[in-house]
């Protein structure tokens, strides 16, 4: 379904644009306040306890009243939005399970990942979600009824959708939005048709992930070049840099779908949960180790393992049966799914920082009546700001869970790192994704990586396709 010819001109259009302009793409330009300060002092509540009474924001310079009266409003609860002041989002995450032990968004967390907060890509989601001047529904039909899917309705991500956005959509629409959760297994969907699914109408409302669609459409790979992205920063940095131009081939590859939100999952490391520990290189060789992408697969394959693609509803039986030797996943997601019945050792953690896709099939998006599209357009923006807010402390939840349930952690050594960082990285995971371009997109592909991510991640890719490291810019 890829229209190379149409693409091609997206890109040198999006690049000449760039060039002419001196700045990197971002979502839907807007004018955002100017960049927020640290927060001033404030009493700050405890870790894991909402404050007893609200704080004053500590105010961007020209802050519109209205938004920080908005923002004042939502805060210390699910919802909350940051205009200067990290205080404002801590307090209860929207549902259980969904914030750290004792189920809060808490300060250590959001002073971890204050970088989030900060960028352009997070005001340009206030100014999407328009709080100040909200659509008022002016629908007055039969009620809607919308299936939602889920790659699973078991981990924290589908979660968080199911307890904030569709709550807030039939809240916010008196009832007459109504959205039915399922997932891919009750479904009967591995992954990689799902893009195609939703563009032919079999699919209503899904959750689209890049490493399952890259074989259809294998500029998605971009979001998730695994070991080239070596912190959580990057991953915030890149999608502000090319998530525009994803987000309309996501569109075009499913013939007129519309993205609705992203499902951040802020810190969502890979780990690799296995049978027997994995401590050097040496240990790597030979394992069948599940992968659910491209390029986590090159990633794999760098390491001397070999890659199997599984779907992740089949990925215990498969380790229960020998038939994988290891599993790879989120750490919240293999204590869903119960991988320490069937492994002993969580090893890593190869820095990921998710964002799936959501997305509505033509055929809906064009059924729904204006007022209610310009709805979900607010909420998905308000749902992907909340899914921002609680997700910094999922990491630091989950390695103890899966620790608590008897997993062995063991984190990779230098020398691994070492091996990722100059041999994976550079020989494997790149060359790999622009292998897998269409030959006429290549340089395209090329083009686009030296121009909004060699200087985010310092790497270059030269002309005769090696890859070399270069001092980073951004």
């Amino acid at each position: 379904m890829t229209k190379p010819l149409l693409l091609a001109g997206t890109l040198l259009l999006l690049i000449a644009l760039t060039l002419a302009c001196g700045s990197a793409a971002e979502p839907e330009p807007t004018s955002p306040p100017a960049a927020a300060p640290t927060a001033t002092p404030a009493p700050a509540p405890t870790a894991t306890q909402a404050p007893t009474q609200q704080q004053a924001p500590a105010m961007i310079a020209d802050v519109d009243p209205a938004l920080a009266a908005a923002a004042a409003e939502r805060a210390n609860g699910p919802g909350a939005i940051y205009i200067g002041d990290l205080n404002q989002l801590v307090g209860p995450a929207p549902g259980e399970g969904l914030g750290d032990a004792n189920d809060m968004v808490n300060l250590a967390g959001l002073e971890r990942e204050r970088y989030i907060f900060e960028l352009q890509y997070y005001r340009d989601l206030i100014e999407k979600a328009n709080f100040t001047n909200p659509t008022q529904m002016t629908y007055d039909g039969e009620p809607i009824k919308i299936q939602f899917a889920c790659i699973n309705r078991t981990v924290a991500p589908c979660e968080l959708f199911d307890s904030f956005f569709r709550a807030q959509i039939e809240a916010r629409t008196n009832g007459k939005v109504l959205i039915e959760i399922t997932s891919f297994p009750e479904l009967g969907i591995a992954g990689p048709d799902s893009l195609n699914l939703l563009g032919n109408g079999t699919l209503s409302f899904a959750e689209i992930s890049s490493s399952y669609v890259s074989g259809a459409m294998p500029e998605a790979e971009l979001q998730i070049l695994f070991g080239v992205y070596e912190n959580h920063e990057h991953y915030l940095k890149v999608q502000q840099a090319i998530g525009p131009l994803v987000d309309s081939l996501f569109e075009e590859n499913s013939d007129g779908g519309k993205v609705i939100t992203h499902m951040w999952i802020s810190g969502a490391d890979q780990f690799f949960f296995c049978k027997e520990n994995i401590e050097e290189l040496a240990d790597f060789q030979g394992r069948k180790v599940r992968s659910h992408g491209s390029a986590l697969s090159d990633w794999i394959e760098g390491f001397g393992a070999s890659a199997q693609f599984v779907a992740f509803a089949e990925v215990y039986t498969a380790l229960e049966r020998g038939v994988l030797d290891c599993g790879v996943t989120v750490a919240f997601a293999s204590v869903a799914q119960r991988w320490y019945e069937v492994t002993t050792y969580m090893v890593g953690p190869l820095a990921t920082q998710a964002v799936n896709t959501v997305m509505m099939s033509p055929q809906v998006w064009n059924s729904l009546p204006p007022d209610i599209r310009q709805i979900f357009i607010e909420e998905g923006a308000r749902h992907e700001l909340e899914g921002l807010r609680v997700t910094p402390a999922w990491n630091e939840v989950w390695i103890p869970r899966n620790i608590e349930a008897g997993m062995i952690y063991q984190e990779f050594s230098p020398a691994l790192l070492e091996h990722q960082a100059n041999v994976v990285a550079t020989e494997y995971v790149i060359p790999g994704f622009i292998a897998r371009q269409d030959e006429d997109n290549q340089d395209n592909m090329i083009a686009l990586f030296n121009e909004k991510i060699g200087p985010i991640v310092g790497l270059t890719v030269l002309p005769d396709r090696t890859v070399q490291r270069v001092p980073p810019t951004q």
